[in-house]
């Protein structure tokens, strides 16, 4: 995937991205190596993880990856120390892992409330406390929170899911106040139905597609690409003045 645009700032940079090795976290990883940034990302799934690497390895930009297992707080804080020996500090740090697994109110238990929490909203606390000092000795940083339209927009079968997402709207702007006098800038991109490999697996059927024809303004269907793109402008300096905001990139839905 060719960036739209060159941002070069970015250029030797060292971005971490969650969720890295599928979907929107794939687009991530495309389109900050094609930057020329330095690239380690996590995900759970190993294979799609190595695979991913395995692509990217002929741009002569090879990004590091770890399999690693987010709702761990162990293995998280383990896997950010990796990626920083490689690569060093964490200049950009695209906190985009999630898990939109489909459940109702009547569904809800204290295991799976715990479970949903931490998958969508816990480690994004946590991976953003790790490199904020490593960013405070580059002089900055930037953090990009993933968020969702699904709360905005009151979709239904999602109750912990649009929970989480709507705390990160709210953590995103704490963080933003706490960390700006160290010009770490943080912001939060609301995606759309983006047409990942698994929406298009479990979800985006004909009646699916009506909806999107029917809610969209635009009548593209949203791509990974689209917020990747949205990422690597927020995380340049072409966006230094941005913090503290939410940048909804759905093609007019919400």
């Amino acid at each position: 995937m060719a960036a739209h645009s060159i941002h070069p700032s970015l250029r030797g940079k060292t971005v971490l991205v969650t969720g890295g090795a599928t979907g929107i976290g794939e687009a991530h990883v495309h389109a900050f190596v094609a930057q020329g940034a330095h690239v380690a990302f996590l995900d759970i799934d190993a294979e799609a993880g190595r695979r991913l690497t395995a692509a990217l390895a002929p741009t002569g930009t090879r990004p590091f990856f770890r399999r690693t297992d987010l709702t761990d707080l162990d293995d998280l804080e383990a896997a950010i120390e990796e990626a920083v020996s490689v690569h060093g500090d964490i200049a950009v740090l695209v906190n985009n892992a999630a898990n939109d697994v489909r459940h109702t109110l009547a569904e809800v238990t204290p295991e799976s409330f715990e479970a949903s929490i931490a998958v969508n909203l816990r480690h994004l606390v946590f991976a953003a406390k790790q490199v904020v000092p490593g960013m405070k000795r580059l002089g900055g940083g930037v953090i990009i929170n993933t968020g969702s339209m699904s709360w905005h927009a009151a979709l239904p079968g999602l109750p912990l899911y649009c929970a989480a997402k709507a705390g990160i709207e709210g953590l995103t702007r704490a963080l933003a106040r706490e960390l700006g006098p160290d010009h770490i800038r943080v912001n939060t991109i609301i995606p759309g139905w983006v047409m990942t490999e698994k929406q298009l697996r479990l979800w985006v059927d004909d009646a699916a597609r009506r909806k999107i024809a029917e809610n969209q303004c635009l009548p593209d269907a949203v791509q990974p690409a689209d917020i990747a793109h949205m990422a690597t402008f927020l995380a340049s300096d072409d966006a230094h003045m941005c913090t503290a905001q939410s940048f909804v990139v759905d093609g007019g839905w919400i």
